[in-house]
């Protein structure tokens, strides 16, 4: 039931914009940094780290693409740098 719930939360996180969340960081940073003892505290506590959760995340997500499209331009140079083996000969 836990994993479930957390599931939900994380399809619920990932649908939303990571630019619309972001604008949203400083103010949650600085009821954080805020510090006292209501809930309202540790919801804002919360709230900046999936923030700064769905960041991460997209970083790693962009930074794992451009090295597979990095690595794929490095094949493509190989290949091409190797002389085929068949030849047209006339």
């Amino acid at each position: 039931m836990l994993e479930k719930a957390l599931d939900t939360i994380a399809e619920k996180i990932l649908a939303l914009d990571e630019s619309s969340l972001s604008g949203l960081w400083g103010k949650y940073k600085d009821k954080m940094e805020a510090f006292n003892t209501s809930k309202e505290w540790e919801k804002a506590v919360i709230i900046f780290f999936i923030i700064n959760s769905v960041r991460v995340k997209n970083h790693i997500f962009n930074e794992q693409i451009m090295n597979r499209q990095d690595k794929e331009q490095d094949t493509k140079k190989s290949l091409e740098d190797i002389p085929p083996y068949l030849k047209i000969v006339k």
